[in-house]
């Protein structure tokens, strides 16, 4: 199944030569755990409640892939580079199988709150 990393960034005024640093090296530290970018601050479009920030959506095969990576020496080497300079939060969150069905998910929690 597969892992995401997500995280939503402060935006900073002006960014400083470490977060550049940072952007240089990240592609290097998600190679090793087949990470890839889908989402990488693009434009975000608020159509309920409030946004504020930057959105990072980076895929991996599997969540355990994104927890590795993240706790690999090689980002946590570089880690500081961007939150010394932009704070946010991070997660780490599994994906659904393609088969996924929101029906049948809805039915199983219904029979659980019965319980």
């Amino acid at each position: 199944m597969t892992g995401y990393a997500l995280a939503r960034l402060n935006t900073p005024g002006k960014l400083q030569p470490e977060v550049f640093e940072y952007l240089e090296r990240i592609q290097g530290t998600l190679d090793p755990y087949g990470g890839r970018f889908l989402i990488h601050g693009g434009r975000v479009e608020v159509r309920e409640g409030g946004w504020s920030g930057d959105v990072i959506l980076i895929g991996f095969p599997t969540a355990q892939h994104a927890r590795d990576w993240y706790d690999s020496p090689a980002y946590q080497q570089i880690k500081h580079l961007r939150g010394d300079h932009i704070g946010g939060d991070v997660l780490i969150i599994e994906g659904e199988p393609a088969d996924h069905d929101s029906a049948a998910m809805a039915a199983a929690l219904r029979a659980a709150a019965r319980s």
